[in-house]
């Protein structure tokens, strides 16, 4: 099984950044497309960027796309989300997921039922 463990996440004003960390064990991270989401309160869970895993291929939801951005470490079994121009809306659990069934892909896994495995998620806080 995959473990994925994410961190980085606080308080921050509007306008500022963070940039949240997920650390996968055990299982072939290099293999399997990745993805972050989000879940505010009475909200379901929303896609914001994934990362395929052959190719480098990215995408990204239009609520984020320019702000965000998704990068995997292969080396260090990482991927990160580094979040620019953050807003009180962005506030939320912050997730990653990965996606062990559709190894070695060129495509980007942007619908939640398509990842397998998913971490605690982190709390992301943006005050205004």
């Amino acid at each position: 099984q995959v473990q994925l463990v994410e961190s980085g996440g606080g308080l921050v004003q509007a306008g500022g950044s963070l940039r949240l960390s997920c650390a996968a064990s055990r299982g072939t991270f290099s293999s399997y497309p990745m993805g972050w989401f989000r879940q505010a309160p009475g909200k379901e869970r929303e896609f914001l960027a994934g990362v395929s895993s052959v190719g480098g291929s990215t995408a990204y939801s239009d609520s984020v796309k320019g702000r965000f951005t998704i990068s995997r470490d292969n080396a260090k079994n990482t991927v990160y989300l580094q979040m620019n121009s953050l807003k009180p809306e962005d506030t939320a659990v912050y997730f990653c997921a990965a996606d062990s069934r559709s190894r070695f892909s060129v495509y980007v896994r942007k619908s939640r039922y398509e990842y397998e495995y998913w971490g605690q998620g982190t709390q992301v806080t943006v005050s205004s």
